[in-house]
Parts: C-alpha cells; structure tokens; sequence
C-alpha cells in the first residue's frame, strides 16, 4: 500500500522557529564527520519540516540498523497484549527442544524481560561467541553462553538477546515480524512497503536490518508520542509505551566511552532514554527521537562514526526551537526553511568526465587491488575502464559479478540496476579516477581510486557494512517474483 501523507503545517504556526532548523542544516552541512541523509520534524502532530539531502530522497528505503529493535519491541507490545507472550515468561520455554542442552541456572532463569532489555546477565555483547557456540541456531549458542551476572542485574547492549526476542515472537505468530505488524502497525499508520534482512533459516533479524523510509520512524515515533493512540484509534495501550520507554536499567559507563551523555541514561524495551525523551537509534546516526515535554517527533537518517555529535547538534540547536506558542511574524524565516529543505544536496565528488590526456591508455585499462587486495571490500578482485560513445564506464568485478559505474561530470548519476546507486567523481588527472559510489538503500559511500601507473586500485568505505555480504547485497531485500 502507499502511505497516506502526514498532516503538514508551518513551522511558525505550530511554534517552532525555523530559524533553529536553519541552524542546525547549516550545523550538519559544516560538520566534516556527519554526512546527513534526511530530517523530519513533527509538532504536536504535524510535519513542520522535511527534507533529504540528494540524492537520498524521501520514498527510498534506508537501513535503519539497530532502530529496527524499537519495530522489534512494538511486535512484542502486541504480542503481550494478544497473550501470545509474558515478560516474566522464562526464554528457555519458547524453545524446549533447547532444555536438555541448557543447564547454567543463569540462562535458565532469563525472562523475556530481561532479553528485551538488554539485561541478559551478560557483561559484554555475546554475538561472536554465541555464534561460535553454535552457528546454525544463534538462540541456542546465546542460552549456551552462561551470564556472568544473574538477568535482570546488569546492562550489555547485546544483538543475540533482541534476535532472541524477534525469534520467540516469530515462533509464537507463526509469522515473520514483517507480516505480523503489517496490519497491526505499519497499515494503521499507512506505512508503505518495508524490508527485513532475513537469517538463511529465513527469520528476520530483529536487531538490525530493517530497510524503512525516514516518514515511517516518524510515524514510529509519533504513535509513541500519542501513548499508542493514532487517529483517533488505539493501537497500543498507554502502559505498554510507558513500560517500554522507561529506563529498566542503567547504563552509565556501559558503553566504555566517557563523552557518551545520551548513552547513559538508561535503557528500556529497545529504547534508550535521552538527555531529553527517548528513542530508538540504529549505527551511523538512524534516529527517531521521542520528545514528550516538546510535543514532538525528530526522525533523521545520516552517515556518521560520530552519533553523540550529531545529537548534540540537535539539542543545540532544534531544542530551543520549540516554543510553548505560535510565533506570528515568522513568515520570512518559514519561507527561506522551505526553500533550503528543497535543495538540501551532499556534494559530488570532483573530477574530469573523461581523461585529461593518456584517453587511449584508459581505455580497456585493467586494475588488479592495491597490495593483491582489497582489505575493505575484499571481495573486488579486478576493475576496468571503458569508453563508449555515450561516455566512461568503470566496471568492478566481485566473485563472478559486474557492477558497472558511470561517474558523470558534476552531479550525482542514479542508477537502479542491479542495485540502486548513485555515481559522481571522474579523473583528478591523467594518472587518477576517483568515484564515490553511495548505495542509496544503506547509509554506506565506496571510494573506489584507480592508479594508472601500476594498474592498481583501491576501494575504501567511508562507514563500513555491518552486516557484510557482496556489493550486490547492500539493498533493501526485494520479495521474491
């Protein structure tokens, strides 16, 4: 189904001024360490602003990482309220076929609580482990691994306790967690289509890989917002809200990184709490904050190792923003947001359209990887340039695929197949072709730098994939024909 649109309004007249928005655009677009993709703010039910800088655009699907847990914790609010689930239920009984194998008390006595939580017992995350444990059954190499502390008493942000939950819950349905909200959350809100990455047994991850457009985390957020009402109708009981995004337990130093502040406030079910509000967030900057005390939904997608400075810069300058009234007279500084937010762009990269000299040596030139390979992206064995009537190709190879880039002269080149990406960069001189290659279904940019004189290349990340996999993965999943 298509989404239906969100109500939209001016800033001024939900009492927002957008000279703050202004702020922190300019803020984002000067910080070298934040790539920002999308922003979406809402007052007091309206969309006050929107924007996404090109060529990310609003109806793509962008891998949300770990805010996939806060669609994982909202499966399980409707679970317990249908009493397909209880939070004081030990996990051990949702998989009997484990009992026999499972003997530490500890991980015996871990309730469903506890893995929604993030309160597993565990000190320190345990995917690695767990999947060594037992590489075909993550839940069952989690249960193997014995908590250090008893569940319930110590806080470790830990992707096998939410993959826990998402299987339980995925078990109990008989559905995958896609299927079972749609008509319990993403239709209500008029959600479009969305994507979960899927382990090979086919169940989806739960604790990272949902593909979603910025305006369905909003939606997310604001359901929130409303203590789980929409429209009028309600979808989720109040103390549900209120028991997922309290802090069940603390988190302060948990993350090993002094200058962490929203870190350290607490954790409840795959939300964390904030300086101010809550939220969920996925890695390199996927937020949907929840700002009860402002009315108040901020949703943002980037690309960035920095995520606490990217939230700082929100409450530098987005918080003040919010005024308790109307702001009259705000006409020219409503009218300069809505014209910045239509031409929010990231910079190509810059470069020649063809060879400035040595063209005929470029041409059907073959590159081997710098060093015998490539240590970011090492499943690039070789790259070519080539030269057609209709301009420069660079072909990259990766185990037995051909992903062919067609960088442009001073902008960005969409293309949707096999994958959907956009191209810019070209020739810096006669001896060098850099192209960055932004995979517009993820956060993730490729610079991929051929070297003439030694018939070299490189391929370097600027943030890298998580969950690994070929070039060609890095998409939202698409549905079988």
């Amino acid at each position: 189904m298509h989404a239906r649109p969100l109500p939209t309004s001016t800033p001024s007249a939900q009492g927002v001024d957008a000279s703050g928005v202004l702020a922190f655009l300019d803020a984002v677009d000067a910080a070298e360490n934040i790539e920002p993709h999308s922003l979406m703010l809402l007052r007091h039910g309206q969309v006050v602003a929107a924007g996404w800088w090109a060529p990310y655009s609003a109806e793509r699907p962008h891998l949300l990482y770990s805010l996939s847990k806060s669609f994982t914790s909202t499966a399980a609010g409707f679970a317990v309220a249908e009493g397909l689930i209880g939070l004081d239920d030990p996990v051990i009984s949702y998989f009997p076929e484990f009992r026999a194998d499972i003997t530490d008390p500890r991980s015996r006595a871990m309730r469903v609580r506890d893995v929604a939580s993030m309160a597993s017992g565990h000190e320190a995350e345990t995917y690695e482990r767990a999947a060594a444990l037992d590489p075909e059954e993550l839940v069952r190499g989690f249960l193997l691994l014995p908590p250090d502390r008893d569940p319930g008493t110590v806080f470790a942000y830990n992707q096998p306790a939410t993959y826990t939950l998402a299987a339980i819950l995925q078990r109990v349905t008989g559905q995958s967690l896609t299927a079972y909200l749609r008509p319990r959350l993403l239709d209500p809100l008029g959600v479009g289509e969305v994507a979960w990455l899927a382990d090979r047994h086919g169940r989806e991850l739960g604790y990272s890989g949902l593909h979603a457009t910025t305006d369905a985390a909003a939606r997310l957020g604001q359901l929130y917002l409303g203590e789980g009402a929409w429209e009028g109708e309600r979808l989720l009981a109040p103390e549900w809200i209120a028991e997922a995004t309290r802090a069940h337990i603390p988190t302060a130093g948990a993350m090993g990184d002094a200058d962490r502040q929203d870190w350290d406030r607490g954790y409840g079910f795959q939300f964390w709490r904030s300086r101010h509000g809550y939220r969920g967030d996925g890695a390199y900057g996927q937020f949907c904050l929840v700002l009860p005390e402002q009315d108040a939904v901020i949703a943002l997608t980037s690309a960035t190792e920095d995520m606490q400075g990217l939230l700082n810069l929100v409450w530098r300058h987005l918080l003040p923003a919010f005024h308790p009234d109307p702001r009259p007279g705000a006409d020219a500084a409503d009218a300069a947001l809505a014209e910045r937010l239509t031409r929010l762009a990231l910079p190509p990269a810059g470069g020649k359209a063809a060879p400035p000299d040595r063209a005929g040596t470029w041409a059907a030139a073959e590159f081997t990887p710098y060093g015998g390979a490539c240590p970011d992206q090492p499943g690039l064995t070789g790259a070519t340039v080539t030269a057609g009537a209709d301009g420069w190709t660079l072909s990259l190879t990766e185990r037995g695929h051909r992903l062919d880039l067609r960088p442009g002269a001073g902008g960005w080149q969409v293309t949707e197949d096999p994958l959907p990406t956009a191209v810019s960069g070209g020739w810096a001189d006669g001896d060098t072709l850099a192209v960055d290659v932004v995979f517009l279904e993820t956060p993730h940019r490729l610079r991929v730098t051929c070297a003439l004189p030694d018939r070299t290349f490189t391929a370097r990340w600027a943030t890298v994939p998580l969950h690994g996999g070929p070039l060609r993965s890095l998409r939202a999943p698409r549905r079988p024909a």
